[in-house]
């Protein structure tokens, strides 16, 4: 088995998820007693929730390559951030700790296309929405990306990512909200739901619309999955 090194705590609702899919994952395969071979560095999410208010990308480079390095001598044979948003430099920090990073974007565009979906809504922070880092992935496939028109609803969903369900918190109401503007999606054609940050499947489930839904954070899992099979 390859070993793999985990960038949590971004939040860690979603890196608890993560550990737990990758082990269940390995064990589906493996049977027995095995589990999976893994490091994780765990960040203060406040840390980075402060660097992104102030668009601070240089400094939460320098942190995750910090905690890269770390898994790296720990023997991590690749990587995997546990968080969307932070793919946003992804391809930099792979080319700087020269270890494959296994890219969420990547693995989800994959995932729709084969399915032959040709046109998906995102919901995530406003980094995964509004830049392209997550949405060149999927054209690279073909796909194209919708995200919501409302600055509101887009306001919305940064919020309670990092105020509600990067905490735990789940609410009726915040899942209605999610509902209402995933549908509003599908009503301008798409063909799927990409649950693009790895806190939203809290609150938005697969049987909860009436078009696929692609959990990033399972889909994610899966490769990581594969990855140390390999």
């Amino acid at each position: 088995m390859r070993k793999i090194g985990l960038i949590g705590g971004i939040s860690w609702v979603s890196t608890a998820d993560y550990y737990k899919l990758i082990n269940e994952g390995i064990n589906e395969k493996l049977g027995g007693l095995n589990f999976s071979e893994c490091l994780i560095y765990s960040f203060n999410y406040a840390d980075i929730k402060k660097n992104n208010e102030n668009n601070d990308w240089d400094s939460t480079f320098n942190m995750l390559f910090k905690g890269c390095e770390s898994l790296k001598s720990g023997g991590a044979e690749a990587i995997v951030l546990c968080a969307n948003t932070m793919h946003f430099i992804a391809d930099r920090l792979e080319k700087a700790i020269d270890l494959p990073i296994i890219h969420i974007a990547s693995e989800t565009a994959a995932e729709i296309q084969k399915q032959k979906i040709k046109k998906v809504g995102l919901l995530g922070t406003k980094f995964t929405m509004e830049l392209d880092f997550f949405k060149d992935k999927l054209t690279q496939k073909g796909i194209e990306a919708i995200i919501p028109e409302k600055q509101e609803d887009k306001d919305f969903i940064h919020h309670t990512i990092f105020e509600e369900l990067g905490r735990g918190l789940v609410t009726d109401e915040t899942k209605k909200r999610y509902l209402e503007i995933a549908e509003e999606l599908i009503k301008k054609g798409a063909e799927g739901i990409i649950l693009g940050c790895t806190e939203i499947p809290l609150v938005i489930k697969p049987e909860d619309l009436s078009v696929p839904v692609f959990d990033t954070a399972l889909i994610h899992s899966k490769a990581a999955v594969d990855f140390q099979l390999s």
